[in-house]
């Protein structure tokens, strides 16, 4: 597996692999994924990353900022996405360790993200990855209609 920076050529592969995600209702509050030109105005350029298995992206993970407010500019929202056959091989924990590394590196010193409390493998890899579960945010938002909790985790920088 090659982990490297994702590119506007990665976008066919992580759009795919992001409306799988979307299709299983526990990945995410999104119904369908945004253009090219909206995802990479809502994520930070040098915080975004795709594995590759033989050429081909088999995951990606990328950073936004959780606000633009300039007290906050250390604190980032992550997301992480594998595609559907490629899961349960290291690929999100590789994704997710290399992302905190560059994120360290580049001054982030909190990164935070919601989960919804069913998808017990993503939250079982931020543990792995080094994040603790912050809270449970309680009928936070729906999704088709259902009122949904999100697990709140961060990693810190101490």
């Amino acid at each position: 597996m090659l982990i490297r920076e994702l590119t506007e050529t990665d976008w066919p592969s992580v759009k795919r692999i992001y409306e799988q995600g979307i299709a299983t209702g526990s990945a995410t509050f999104e119904t369908e994924a945004p253009s090219w030109s909206e995802w990479d105005r809502a994520h930070l350029n040098e915080l975004r990353l795709v594995a590759e298995d033989e050429g081909d992206v088999v995951g990606w993970a990328a950073l936004s900022p959780a606000s633009s407010r300039e007290c906050y500019r250390g604190v980032a929202e992550e997301s992480v996405y594998v595609e559907e056959q490629a899961r349960g091989q290291g690929i999100g924990r590789g994704l997710l360790s290399a992302l905190v590394d560059r994120a360290d590196a580049a001054g982030i010193w909190t990164i935070q993200t919601s989960v919804f409390p069913e998808n017990v493998a993503s939250i079982e890899l931020h543990r792995r990855c080094g994040f603790r579960v912050v809270g449970t945010r309680e009928r936070i938002g729906q999704l088709r209609g259902v009122w949904r909790d999100t697990v709140l985790m961060e990693r810190r920088v101490t």
